[in-house]
């Protein structure tokens, strides 16, 4: 499936969760790297309102998309939000959902 650009004009985000390295294989404990640039991955947290509705959002950054001074509660933008829908069969049951990527996470004032 192709990733589609999130359209996030009319969005607001929170932070709700704090950066935490992504990990590969939760048996190895392997952190998850870009493909590209092998640049450690982080996921983190956020709601997305929009018109009366939340929604949590697990985003994947490059630790260079990142920063510091973001705490819990702040309001963010994620920078170059894409959806990536996602499915696969484990043990005969079909599993699918939507992964999100974003190249930085940027606080708002």
């Amino acid at each position: 499936m192709h990733p589609i650009q999130k359209d996030i004009s009319r969005s607001s985000f929170l932070l709700v969760t704090p950066a935490a390295p992504k990990v590969k294989d939760p048996q190895t404990g392997e952190i998850a790297t870009h493909r590209e640039t092998g640049e450690t991955l982080y996921t983190v947290g956020v709601v997305e309102m929009l018109e009366g509705r939340a929604d949590v959002l697990k985003i994947t950054v490059p630790e260079s998309g990142l920063t510091k001074e973001l705490a819990q509660g702040a309001p963010v933008r994620p920078v170059r939000l894409i959806a990536l829908p996602w499915a696969r069969i484990f043990n005969g049951q079909l599993s699918d959902g939507v992964a999100y990527r974003a190249d930085a996470l940027e606080g708002v004032k």
